[in-house]
């Protein structure tokens, strides 16, 4: 069966455009994970991902998580409410073209719906903009949450390509 689904590639290139969202209370907190753990990541990308049909990484062994946990590039922040886990954000840093990738983004469903995924991003963009970055960016599809491109364009982002892939 196949599907048409649109993809959406937005970027950011200050912190000054940023629309930040304060955090809801003091009961959330945001760290990032230290010291790496691909099992978290793996957790995340499946219970997130299974509503939206991320399955790229359902087929990595072990070792391919590891690796791509373990690369200096690649920073993985973790998102819970008291001590339950409720999100996650991937950034991969290109810093030969000083530019951030927010890879994947997103909350568990219990935590879904309740405008949370409006800070975390604001927090993913501040996090991007850390080091001597000029770009931020992602790319969402309309497999994602339907909340996700607006979001995006909320927090000050802006479209840079549109395209319709058959998947």
């Amino acid at each position: 069966m196949t599907q048409e689904v649109q993809r959406n590639y937005l970027e950011i290139n200050s912190i000054q455009d940023l629309n930040e969202v304060t955090k809801p209370t003091e009961d959330y907190s945001l760290d990032l994970l230290n010291p790496i753990n691909f099992q978290l990541n793996k957790f995340f990308y499946k219970n997130i991902g299974k509503k939206h049909k991320w399955i790229d990484r359902l087929v990595w062994t072990e070792t391919q998580w590891i690796d791509y946990v373990s690369n200096s590039k690649v920073e993985t922040y973790i998102f819970k409410y008291k001590d339950n886990l409720a999100g996650f954000f991937e950034l991969i840093s290109r810093t030969e073209k000083k530019e951030v990738e927010i890879a994947y983004f997103g909350l568990l469903e219990e935590f879904q719906n309740k405008k949370l995924g409006s800070y975390l991003l604001s927090e993913a963009i501040k996090k991007s903009f850390k080091s001597s970055t000029d770009r931020v960016w992602v790319h969402t599809c309309s497999l994602d949450h339907k909340n996700a491109l607006s979001n995006y364009i909320a927090r000050g982002m802006k479209i840079f390509k549109s395209e319709t892939v058959t998947i």
